[in-house]
């Protein structure tokens, strides 16, 4: 670009003195020959492979990245809370301070979300006109709608009905109309329809791109939102029934033959088939791993990886895989032993324990870590030490306590700083395996003070949902014995007692994924799809549910667009 500047001002006195010979009109004429425009960089298959590419790290970056750790689908609902609400009131310890039109978390998320639905809109609008094959064009205009209903997914269930934007906008646009929640739960189910049409197999998709399952897996979700549950059922058993689909029962992927140990907790324990779901790499379907049907991919120290061993949980100030920073507790600071000295080393470590290098930004509710495990506390094995952490012991060879659990003992910092250490699930980090680079000492698993991100890749669908879902139809349609075999389906990997048909409802379900998909599903938009969310945090919350309200059930529109879109007034939703 700057030599291009430059340029211009040596030619310009030359185009002056000639001026008046010429054709004004193509003089004028703007023709962009050194810069990326839509007209010149949608043309090739290679042009459109990267703009789908695009679309795929705007979901990696909005559900992991700039929304650190996917917080803000996690915490205020029923199964988290934010870890330092005692040291800001701003946080979302209060909805009320938070949840307001011009918090930049609601304007961030609003954008991000449409930005996915722009690109997409770009890549349907250009592909008719582009040099390659009517196959490709297919898949391509199939892959662009999946993502379309995909951001809208998020925008209808966090801000109600929104506006539909189905075309590339070209031009400054201040005219949006809102659309209503059934309008655009339509278009995103004639998407989804067509994705499911145009997307190839699961089995022969490269790894982390959306198959015709994913896209029917998504279908199956909004036919439940619209009403139609048999139509949500049959899409469910498509991808149930598909032979490249298993829910994994026996150990498998790069740990299937050891079994979770820590140095800390001095526990070695027999590992299980869900303990080996969150090993790193072991998200990926080529580990084995046929439960797997969509993930966001990150990869170590490669461009465009998102995770890094140098540059920990910030790389070019992006955020990275964010899950380990935000929902671990910060143990790695001063923690005293009851005599009041120095009860832990002082360090962040790669362990079940120290949960790696958290900043206790959210942690679980008490009926997440307590109640919801009642009735199979000893033999569901999502609630096995290794799964859910909830011991932690002084380990400093110097404390008189050292090896003691520090939850016998109580240290005078957690009375202080209760977000100093509390229980968490193991999933969230990769205890042993964080990068080799990450480590100071390996033999101690010290980190560096850059660790925080989680080292592996993260599930967006996966086939234990798809059971959940479709048990979810058959109890809306009336059969809550098939809605039961789905839900003990996922149990019975688990270990878990089956449940009877008599005693599921839609919130045993939504109980049920608390315990499967906790920090993995977009906890937020599963409570608002079903207008739970403020009944649920009321009832489970211990720190909001005497502050949430009624209309708190979605979010506000952003103010900003509120006062840009000056042609058409958009309502604000009520409460706000």
């Amino acid at each position: 670009m700057r030599h291009n500047t430059i340029i211009g001002f040596v030619l310009l006195p030359i185009l002056s003195l000639s001026l008046a010979s010429c054709n004004e009109s193509e003089f004028l004429k703007e023709e962009a020959l050194s810069f990326y425009t839509p007209s010149n960089s949608y043309v090739t298959e290679s042009d459109f492979m990267s703009a789908v590419t695009t679309l795929y790290s705007q979901v990696r970056n909005n559900l992991w990245g700039t929304t650190y750790g996917g917080s803000p689908y996690f915490v205020s609902t029923d199964i988290a809370k934010d870890g330092r609400f005692q040291l800001n009131s701003t946080r979302f310890g209060g909805h009320t301070v938070y949840c307001v039109p011009t918090n930049s978390v609601m304007k961030s998320t609003w954008d991000n979300w449409y930005k996915l639905v722009s690109n997409a809109n770009s890549i349907i609008d250009r592909a008719e006109g582009a040099s390659m094959s009517n196959a490709s064009k297919k898949r391509f205009v199939a892959e662009a709608k999946f993502f379309r209903a995909f951001g809208y997914r998020f925008l209808v269930y966090l801000y109600g009905g929104v506006p539909l934007v189905l075309n590339e906008v070209t031009s400054p646009k201040t005219d949006y109309v809102r659309a209503s929640k059934q309008e655009v739960l339509n278009q995103m189910a004639d998407d989804l329809q067509e994705a499911c049409a145009g997307l190839p197999d699961i089995s022969s998709v490269e790894e982390g791109r959306v198959s015709n399952l994913v896209a029917y897996h998504l279908l199956a979700e909004t036919y439940i939102s619209l009403g139609e549950y048999q139509k949500a059922i049959d899409a469910a058993t498509v991808v149930i029934n598909d032979p490249n689909t298993a829910i994994m029962t026996d150990r498998f992927g790069c740990m299937a033959n050891q079994n979770p140990t820590d140095p800390d907790l001095k526990f070695t324990q027999e590992g299980d088939v869900f303990w080996d779901m969150y090993r790193a790499g072991n998200q990926s379907r080529s580990s084995g791993n046929k439960e797997s049907l969509w993930v966001c991919q990150f990869e170590v120290d490669t461009n465009g990886g998102l995770l890094a061993s140098a540059g920990g949980w910030t790389i070019n100030g992006q955020g990275a895989n964010l899950l380990e920073r935000t929902a671990g507790p910060a143990y790695w600071g001063l923690y005293l032993d009851p005599d009041g000295k120095p009860g832990t080393l002082g360090f962040s470590q790669s362990t079940y324990m120290s949960g790696g290098a958290g900043v206790s930004l959210m942690m679980n509710t008490d009926w997440w870590l307590n109640d919801l495990w009642e009735s199979d506390w000893d033999n569901d094995i999502r609630n096995a030490p290794h799964n859910i952490v909830r011991d932690v012991v002084y380990n400093n060879p110097s404390s008189a306590y050292y090896g003691k659990s520090a939850l016998e003992y109580v240290s005078p910092t957690q009375v202080a700083q209760p977000w100093r250490w509390y229980p968490f699930p193991s999933k969230i980090t990769t205890p042993g395996q964080h990068p080799d680079d990450l480590f100071t000492d390996k033999s101690l698993l010290a980190l560096k003070g850059t660790a925080g991100s989680t080292y592996r890749d993260q599930y967006i669908f996966r086939l234990a949902e798809t059971y959940l879902l479709r048990a979810e139809a058959y109890l809306d349609a009336g059969n809550a014995q098939k809605a039961a075999e789905d839900v003990n389906v996922v149990r019975e990997r688990s270990k878990a007692n089956p449940v009877a048909a008599s005693d599921v409802t839609l919130d045993y379900i939504l109980d049920e994924r608390a315990r499967e998909f906790v920090y993995e599903e977009p906890r937020r938009i599963i409570l608002t799809r079903v207008g739970k969310l403020v009944e649920r945090v009321r009832k489970y919350n211990e720190l909001n549910s005497s502050e949430i309200q009624d209309y708190h059930e979605l979010w506000p529109i952003p103010q900003s667009f509120i006062d840009a879109n000056v042609s058409v007034t958009i309502e604000q939703n009520p409460g706000y």
